[in-house]
């Protein structure tokens, strides 16, 4: 397997889909593979990937960092999935979307809007999502949005009546051993992938979120923001697959990662749990072999994480497609990755 997978991911580099790559698959909890190919920057020189790169997750942020930190609130008994918006944030405009709906993007709430062009302060982004109008009703559809993973860490503010960052490090990254995932990390440009070109920095984005609402928010949202590397995703996922147990402790109850990979959404084409993305009726970035209870989420940078449960599966993707010209090439090369990992087991 090996000799395909570096094989495969050395020609999309070659085709210049992507610039590099840093690939880990763990498999029955043992790590089987893990290589870094390629480079993490092409312009305007090369620099090789290693494998302590530091990569913007994008919308991974989602699921390692705003999912988790809601699902330890839910075990505290501090929240729960029926609460509505409105009962944290006094100005959104109706009392039918729940927590639920955000975290399975059945809310209506629209996918994105260019806040940034408008130099909105975060809490004033906030403000407007409140105010925004639905373009269906709760629970009707699936529209994946980062709006409401937008308010979801603004409600996660509330509750805690602390930082979002600070909270999300002191009850999740730190009992994992993430020493190396953050908002707003402060390493040496050399440790990053680099992203976009930014016309701002007359230079490509190293270390700076690549997301425009979540650099105008100050780096830090429920959405996206959070930089990490493959070993801290490692220990991340070795957390969700062992029921939320880490080094022996319980991180996250296993009757809450259970509810996270329910079905919410069997009405749609697009099957989704609380945060995760899950194998469904269309295509999956999966591929065509994972189980149909795999699980995962991917990032527009070109992260992504999935897990098939059924053999104790995991795969970790670490790239920066947004660095290359041809950026969606990426979904054409997800699932024929996963394919080569799991026909090859």
């Amino acid at each position: 397997m090996k000799n395909k997978l570096l094989q495969f991911l050395q020609q999309e580099i070659d085709l210049e889909h992507i610039p590099g790559a840093v690939l880990h698959i763990s498999y029955s909890d043992d790590i089987i593979f893990q290589e870094a190919v390629g480079n993490r920057i092409l312009y305007p020189e090369k620099s090789p990937m290693s494998k302590d790169t530091i990569f913007d997750l994008a919308s991974l942020t989602k699921v390692v960092a705003t999912l988790p930190v809601l699902l330890k609130l839910i075990d505290a008994g501090e929240i729960r999935l029926e609460d509505p918006i409105a009962y944290f944030l006094s100005t959104f405009h109706t009392k039918e979307i729940t927590l639920k709906h955000l975290l399975a993007h059945t809310s209506g709430l629209p996918a994105h809007r260019q806040y940034y062009k408008e130099r909105l302060h975060k809490d004033e982004i906030v403000d407007r999502i409140c105010k925004e109008a639905l373009v269906s009703g709760a629970g009707e559809r699936v529209l994946y949005s980062d709006l409401g993973l937008i308010l979801l860490y603004k409600i996660i503010e509330i509750v805690v009546n602390e930082n979002f960052e600070e909270f999300v490090e002191r009850e999740l990254f730190n009992p994992l051993n993430m020493k190396e995932t953050g908002f707003n990390l402060k390493h040496s440009q050399s440790r990053y992938a680099a992203t976009e070109y930014s016309e701002a920095l007359q230079g490509y984005k190293q270390g700076i979120v690549h997301d425009e609402n979540a650099e105008s928010m100050g780096g830090i949202s429920g959405h996206a923001g959070l930089f990490s590397t493959i070993n801290d995703l490692g220990n991340f996922s070795s957390m969700i697959e062992n029921e939320g147990v880490f080094n022996g402790k319980q991180i996250i109850s296993s009757p809450a990662l259970v509810l996270s990979k329910v079905n919410f959404t069997f009405f749609d084409r697009e099957h989704r749990g609380l945060g995760w993305m899950l194998k469904g009726k269309q295509g999956s970035s999966c591929g065509d072999l994972f189980s149909n209870n795999s699980y995962g989420h991917t990032g527009y940078t070109g992260t992504s994480i999935w897990f098939d449960p059924d053999i104790k599966l995991n795969v970790i993707l670490l790239t920066n497609r947004v660095h290359v010209e041809n950026k969606n090439a990426i979904l054409r090369l997800r699932p024929r990755l996963h394919n080569i990992i799991r026909s090859s087991l």
